[in-house]
């Protein structure tokens, strides 16, 4: 089973709470729908594989994409969750983990409108983001990850693909809050008023 989702944009401020809760009903309740229409089946046969696509962004979470974050952390939670209560009727269960993977993906982006508040600040940050997304390998790196999951006996919970995936997620965990959130705003440029 595969799914995806789509990127709504913007500061937690800027996004009207209709486009949130859309956000949430494809990223988070389309993978649960579609969870519910296929365990029945796979119970019956005794076993089956669900592939949840979720982000680097459900471990790390970005400014300005605190929805989609969110409803990746969301969906983070559910296959960490499904993986036990489906484990002894043989369905496998884990998570694909992207960083930045060059897709129509961020040309879709339905950004919010912008506050003038969040306006600098969010401009330097689109600005990274297009600069990461332009150097960023193809989705025939998810493929891959996909298919090596879908032939292994026994799949890891968490599969990250790109490097940023299988970092930045230890740095987490390594370094001092401060240290990381000061990195985070380095990165994205968010203290830069040149950039």
């Amino acid at each position: 089973m595969y799914n995806a989702g789509y990127l709504v944009s913007g500061a937690v401020e800027e996004v009207p709470i209709d486009q949130a809760k859309a956000q949430f009903d494809t990223n988070f309740f389309g993978a649960v729908r579609m969870i519910r229409a296929v365990v029945p089946k796979m119970r019956q046969q005794g076993g089956g594989l669900i592939v949840n696509i979720t982000s680097l962004a459900g471990l790390v979470p970005l400014p300005f994409w605190g929805f989609y974050a969110a409803s990746k952390f969301a969906l983070e939670g559910l296959t960490e969750a499904l993986r036990e209560e489906l484990r002894p009727f043989g369905i496998r269960v884990c998570a694909v983990e992207p960083g930045s993977i060059k897709t129509p993906f961020y040309a879709a982006d339905q950004k919010a409108p912008s506050m003038k508040e969040y306006a600098a600040r969010r401009a330097r940050f689109e600005k990274s983001m297009r600069q990461y997304e332009e150097k960023a390998p193809g989705p025939e790196l998810v493929a891959e990850k996909v298919a090596r999951i879908v032939h292994s006996r026994s799949p890891a919970l968490r599969n990250p693909v790109t490097k940023e995936a299988t970092v930045f997620p230890l740095l987490r965990t390594w370094f001092p809050r401060s240290w990381f959130e000061r990195g985070l705003r380095s990165s994205f440029h968010l203290d830069d008023e040149a950039f």
